[in-house]
């Protein structure tokens, strides 16, 4: 009951905080200016940006699929990819929510070790932050007046990145915990061992070790690499395909389009549901450092965001439903991925 509690608690903090956000970008926007926008956009190129939005989702799929075949499991591709919307979308529920319930979700349908996948997942995540900051990185070099004019406008995003970066004593706190774990393992270590307790935190930790080991095992590296890169292209295809959706963006560069979409891609990092409020306060001052007036910017990243939203939803529920069929189980397997985790 307490844990439910506290499930509770932090999903409608965390949406608090993003529906606040997105007050504070929409709050002066006329609603006839937004019902115009949305009538003069070219929803061809929405489409097709969806579309592009779902072979991203695959090519994950696949990747993810080749990491724990290196475990020696073979999942169904489809079980994989359901997994990875189902992920999605419990992601919009509660951050962070996802990578449990898509672990949770394949381990309960294929029998995999539920620690393992998580341990792949956390792979997975660290692949996605480095291909985010070499991105960042050629955004820089290529943008930087562009990112400066950014900061410089919006003053509260570069102190966030300055007390980031100078948060010596947190590093420090943690190095110190590190070191009293450590310490109190070795010296009651024979104690310890004969816990059982002991016994399943090892093992748990093992399981997780293996499942981060999986990527030395890939046995298809170049499919590996190439969804890994594929995955970062058709996520930055599905936000430039969107710039011809709407008048005002339709003449911008492909090099203007990659840094919106990295910009706004820090704002999805934001520890609130599916990025509400954070990716469109991104999306829209980059925008408007480009030249884009606010007003338009504000349409932009409602249908843009909205849209991809709507995708995870609509993807997220049709695998809730369709995985337990697909499997051969009860609906009541439905609960299972909501409630509670394997192991």
């Amino acid at each position: 009951m307490k844990h439910k509690l506290v499930q509770v608690l932090k999903f409608f903090g965390f949406l608090a905080v993003g529906l606040f956000l997105f007050w504070l970008v929409y709050k002066d926007q006329n609603i006839e200016d937004i019902k115009k926008g949305l009538s003069n956009v070219h929803y061809f190129w929405i489409f097709l940006s969806l579309l592009l939005g779902l072979l991203s989702h695959i090519s994950r799929a696949l990747r993810w699929k080749l990491l724990i075949e290196s475990l020696e499991y073979r999942p169904y591709f489809l079980n994989s990819f359901m997994a990875v919307m189902i992920g999605y979308f419990f992601n919009l529920v509660l951050p962070r929510l996802g990578e449990v319930s898509r672990c949770g979700a394949l381990s309960r349908y294929e029998g995999i070790s539920f620690t393992k996948l998580v341990g792949t997942v956390i792979v997975e995540r660290s692949l996605d932050m480095i291909m985010l900051l070499l991105l960042l990185v050629i955004v820089l070099a290529t943008q930087m007046p562009v990112v400066s004019e950014f900061l410089s406008n919006n003053p509260g995003v570069k102190d966030n990145i300055v007390s980031v970066w100078e948060a010596k004593g947190v590093f420090i706190a943690l190095g110190a915990l590190l070191v009293s774990v450590l310490a109190g393992y070795f010296l009651f270590r024979d104690y310890l061992r004969e816990l059982k307790v002991y016994q399943r935190i090892k093992n748990m930790i093992l399981e997780f070790w293996r499942g981060i080991k999986s990527i030395r095992k890939v046995k298809n590296i170049s499919g590996f690499v190439f969804h890994s890169v594929m995955i970062w292209i058709l996520y930055y295809l599905m936000l430039y395909v969107s710039f011809f959706a709407f008048d005002f963006t339709s003449e911008y560069s492909m090099l203007v389009g990659l840094t919106v979409f990295v910009m706004a891609s820090f704002g999805m990092v934001a520890p609130v549901q599916g990025g509400i409020g954070a990716w469109h306060f991104m999306a829209i001052a980059t925008l408007f450092v480009y030249g884009v007036e606010q007003g338009d910017a504000q349409i932009f990243a409602l249908v843009v965001h909205g849209t991809m939203t709507l995708l995870l939803l609509v993807a997220g529920l049709l695998s809730i439903i369709g995985m337990p069929f697909y499997n051969n189980r009860s609906t009541k397997d439905i609960e299972y991925l909501i409630t509670d985790s394997p192991e």
